[in-house]
């Protein structure tokens, strides 16, 4: 498979089903988030890799990034289920677990702490831009509803972060 094809050179790109487009479409500029979520996602999986107390996210997470590579296929229009209702409730199984850890949420929480906690929030702020594009797009089927869910994982995820590693919640104050 080459690298380089020459075929992208004056700004236009292919979809999967042949269309050309240019690279500053919409539906290009969506699964390019979706790539860079994909990224931070990786990044936050570095941070989280060597603690065995978070070897169930770890895989979680690789398992997400999976599922942003079919998610790009079918911004891409790629035809097939790429993203399911199952999914979406693999996720929500998941933030209710870690959830049950967690003490209740009295206020607004700051995105900050150690390390893997800010790379939480902005896999979840990435997360958001990437929902939001794909509001624009008119994508409104499982897919949607899953990168609405991936965003709660990630939140929940840097909540669990903070608690297991027997971090201070820092709240918003006004």
């Amino acid at each position: 498979m080459a690298i380089y094809t020459k075929t992208g050179d004056k700004g236009m790109t292919s979809l999967a089903n042949g269309e050309r487009v240019l690279k500053s479409d919409l539906r290009i500029d969506t699964y390019g988030v979706c790539d860079e979520l994909n990224s931070w996602i990786g990044y936050l999986r570095t941070s989280i890799a060597t603690s065995s107390v978070f070897e169930a996210q770890y895989f979680q997470l690789q398992w997400m990034q999976n599922k942003l590579f079919n998610l790009g296929a079918l911004l891409s229009k790629a035809p097939g289920d790429w993203i399911v209702a199952e999914d979406v409730l693999k996720i929500e199984h998941w933030i209710d677990t870690m959830q049950q850890e967690l003490p209740a949420q009295r206020s607004f929480v700051l995105p900050a702490g150690s390390e893997a906690v800010c790379r939480c929030h902005l896999c979840r702020t990435v997360c958001r831009r990437l929902e939001r594009k794909m509001i624009l797009l008119g994508v409104e089927d499982d897919a949607l509803i899953f990168v609405n869910r991936l965003s709660d994982y990630l939140f929940v995820l840097s909540r669990f972060v903070i608690s297991r590693n027997g971090e201070k919640e820092e709240s918003w104050s006004k």
